[in-house]
């Protein structure tokens, strides 16, 4: 199993795998492979690869962002504490049977783009900053729920449901930004990388 479809993760350029373990406070540490790291960290816990192509990609399905939803000022807070001690990097997550679409990109250790769709709760909760130039060419991003949806009419409604992401232009986003783990061929990565746990989930 790879690294993408129905997890977190974090993209940090010119950082190793140690200083982004350290920054995210992984405890318990043990040397994985890509495949078993990653396999790993679908079930519990933190897998943060070797770098590829000058990125460091760390994910977790459940414990990456250690319980806060990507929907509210908690993920900012955290992504703001990681853009001070990296200055650049970017945060996905995705999962299609939630229809659980986010992203979010700090720049000079500043927040400067975060959205989210939680499709089953028919709602954007968080949106922050301005739709970047790829979002715009996919039709995502721009829109969330107006005063007076409550009156919108069956195609009102059917036309703002089409404007919301999916798992593919999650994908797309991450591509444009820089990098998404699909595209990271088998094998890549040379050297193992850290598998852990963040502070209490152990």
């Amino acid at each position: 199993m790879g690294m993408g479809y129905k997890t977190s993760w974090l993209a940090v350029p010119g950082a190793d795998s140690r200083a982004v373990a350290d920054a995210l406070g992984l405890v318990g540490r043990v040397a994985m492979d890509w495949e078993t790291g990653s396999e790993a960290a679908y079930e519990r816990g933190v897998f943060v690869a070797s770098p590829v192509d000058g990125w460091t990609l760390a994910h977790g399905r459940v414990h990456l962002d250690n319980g806060r939803d990507g929907d509210g000022p908690a993920i900012l807070d955290w992504l703001g504490a990681l853009g001070r001690r990296f200055g650049d990097l970017q945060y996905f997550s995705t999962d299609r049977i939630g229809e659980y679409h986010a992203w979010a990109r700090v720049e000079a250790g500043q927040v400067v783009r975060a959205y989210c769709f939680h499709g089953c709760a028919g709602d954007v909760p968080l949106r922050f900053g301005e739709p970047t130039e790829i979002e715009r060419r996919l039709g995502v991003g721009e829109r969330w729920l107006e005063e007076g949806w409550e009156n919108w009419s069956e195609a009102e409604s059917d036309d703002w449901r089409a404007a919301m992401p999916d798992e593919q232009h999650v994908m797309a986003i991450a591509r444009n930004w820089g990098i998404c783990p699909l595209d990271i061929p088998e094998g890549a990565p040379v050297d193992d990388g850290i598998y852990g746990f963040p502070p209490g989930v152990e």
